[in-house]
């Protein structure tokens, strides 16, 4: 795994990476990014974006605010309470690991804050 320069190294940051290792897998020949999306680059969703998003909530204990899985992943079955639910909510908007780890560091989840800073 190859690790951008510019990534924190920290304890929350090696911790996250771990996590999204075991839960999702990093790639071997790509470069590591706070810009690298679980959803895009990494494939994550449906039923593994659920598990994964919940391993990261009790892995962290930070509160989830306005976290919305339909604005970043598909559903995990095809139900057509939540297809119709999830209409209207657009393309899908990435989900990076920046995000994630400004949440861990925040320890909450404001979509405009971190998509914005991210």
């Amino acid at each position: 795994m190859n690790l951008a320069p510019d990534l924190p190294d920290d304890a929350e940051m090696q911790q996250l990476l771990q996590l999204i290792h075991e839960e999702i897998g990093l790639p071997q020949h790509k470069t590591v990014r706070l810009k690298t999306a679980i959803n895009f680059d990494l494939g994550c969703d449906g039923t593994e974006a659920k598990h994964f998003m919940e391993a990261v909530e009790q892995a962290f204990e930070f509160d989830l605010g306005d976290y919305d899985a339909y604005r970043y992943f598909n559903p995990p079955v095809f139900d057509v309470f939540l297809k119709h639910r999830a209409k209207g909510r657009g393309e899908k908007v990435p989900l990076t690991i920046g995000m994630l780890y400004l949440a861990i560091k925040t320890h909450s989840w404001d979509t405009q804050t971190l998509e914005n800073l991210c």
